[in-house]
């Protein structure tokens, strides 16, 4: 039998990690709430407010045929941006733990390959956090890159459908 699915089969899992009380860490879960607040995408795209789980995700990550992960990440060169990487092109510096995620993303996604269950397409859209102290709300800062973020998480999103 075929893996290869339809759109309307395939499924799409969108995740927001964060801390909501450690500022600017809560991006991810900001993220995906202003995400379902403005799209109406069809049944087979769940948007998944993953706070801070853990290894409670790994079956959002191994059930999905793709998958879209908003996260507070700091890039290498650290330029105060949305960045977009693509399955091929994720950095290694999430391989380094800088959150309160019980279990980070990197050694999620590294359970699910062993596993032999990596989505065919992974994206992860994330923003260097300004500040991570304990504190509720994002940073005007983050809060402005937020919107910015959601539109490229739907231009995701849609391509993975017309698929």
């Amino acid at each position: 039998m075929s893996r290869i699915k339809s759109s309307i089969e395939q499924k799409i899992n969108v995740l927001g990690l964060g801390n909501i009380i450690l500022g600017d860490e809560a991006f991810g879960v900001e993220a995906v709430r202003l995400l379902e607040a403005n799209s109406d995408f069809p049944a087979n795209v769940n948007i998944i407010d993953g706070g801070t789980q853990g290894v409670y995700l790994l079956d959002y990550i191994e059930s999905a045929d793709s998958l879209l992960i908003f996260d507070a990440i700091i890039p290498q060169d650290y330029d105060f941006k949305v960045y977009v990487y693509q399955k091929e092109n994720l950095p290694s510096f999430i391989h380094r733990k800088m959150s309160s995620h019980q279990i980070g993303l990197s050694e999620l996604l590294s359970i699910a390959k062993l596993h032999g269950k990596v989505p065919k397409e992974v994206a992860l859209i994330g923003i260097p956090p300004k500040n991570m102290d304990i504190n509720v709300g994002l940073t005007k800062e983050v809060q402005n890159l937020v919107p910015k973020a959601v539109e490229k998480g739907k231009e995701i999103i849609m391509h993975w459908l017309e698929k």
